[in-house]
């Protein structure tokens, strides 16, 4: 990897109790602003500091070699727990299905999940607005580019149940457009708070949208280096300061919900930059028995390119073979 790359665009520390002190989200939604009480009472204190890192594009590998490389591949039929490590030798991070403009729709009615990740973790809010307010860069494209964000050490205050529950007055959920249209009681039985909180680290990268047809080799090599930059930035501020940690990250079906993506195109190219970014376990939660079975086919097409490479994965290469298969764009969910 190219040295001048492993330094990114910027980076800040923030106190947080601080920050959610001098720069208080802004809330709009009634529902969001219930949620946020409960996760911060008055009184409350926020603890440590939240890293705030943007990142530079950065360029594919030609190769990736597969002698010595070992990476875990994990499935998961759930949806991400924050569980906190059990231990201090892993650095776990989770990927916010994010936006290009960093958290943009916090405070409105929207509740995807971008918008459920800040509710959960309400520092976030505060987080924008303290950037917005330093003029400090908020996009995670720019130019055509992607430009990941990562945040290390925010609190998870509650967790919010999204699951349809007619006892709990959610027959449909609350996820995506339910969530505005839910009776304040039906939150307040859905949001849990989390005494004490735990930390959670981010990795923010948008995936294209609303695409149409046959996947173009461009997209497909967009959304590559687009996966790879953010898993790679992880890999880096994970062993800042000679931390020897194994990297964890945790994902998911990134850009395959309201933006329409192939589910088992977008896992098979996030487990080629998973490779290329040189961690040592991708945790892909698939939600449901049908995820579980996309995530299978993916799998099995990797499993495909891994034996018919002959000790390295020519990147490029394995790119355009993956394009000649012809992944078609779905339909967004509407959420």
């Amino acid at each position: 990897m190219d040295g001048s790359l492993t330094e990114p665009i910027c980076r800040h520390e923030f106190e947080a109790q601080k920050l959610v002190t001098d720069f208080p989200p802004r809330i709009t939604d009634p529902n969001k602003k219930m949620v946020y009480d409960i996760a911060c009472p008055p009184g409350c204190g926020h603890r440590g500091r939240l890293v705030f890192s943007r990142w530079r594009s950065m360029e594919l590998p030609e190769t990736i070699p597969l002698i010595d490389l070992t990476i875990d591949f994990e499935a998961r039929e759930n949806v991400f727990g924050y569980e906190p490590p059990k231990d201090d030798t892993s650095v776990e991070w989770y990927l916010n299905f994010a936006n290009y403009d960093l958290f943009s729709a916090y405070g409105g009615p929207l509740f995807a999940q971008d918008e459920m990740q800040v509710a959960e973790h309400p520092a976030l809010g505060s987080l924008r607005e303290a950037l917005l307010g330093m003029d400090t860069g908020t996009l995670t494209v720019e130019e055509n580019m992607p430009t990941p964000i990562l945040v290390r050490g925010v609190e998870r205050r509650c967790r919010i149940a999204t699951e349809p529950n007619p006892q709990q007055m959610r027959p449909s959920g609350l996820y995506g457009n339910n969530f505005a249209t839910a009776a304040a009681e039906a939150i307040e039985l859905a949001t849990t708070p989390i005494t004490p909180p735990t930390t959670t680290n981010l990795i923010a990268i948008e995936a294209p949208a609303y695409g149409r047809g046959v996947y173009s080799l461009e997209e497909i090599r967009f959304i590559t280096t687009t996966a790879y930059t953010g898993f790679a930035a992880a890999t880096i501020e994970s062993r800042l300061g000679g931390n020897r940690a194994r990297t964890v990250v945790h994902t998911g079906f990134w850009g395959c919900g309201a933006y329409g993506g192939n589910r088992v195109l977008m896992a098979l190219l996030q487990f080629v930059a998973a490779m290329g970014a040189g961690f040592e376990r991708l945790v892909f939660h698939t939600f449901d028995s049908s995820g579980t079975e996309s995530h299978q086919v993916a799998q099995g097409i990797f499993r495909d390119v891994l034996s018919s490479s002959a000790g390295e994965l020519k990147v490029q290469s394995v790119l355009k073979a993956i394009h000649d298969m012809g992944f078609e764009w779905g339909v967004g969910s509407g959420t």
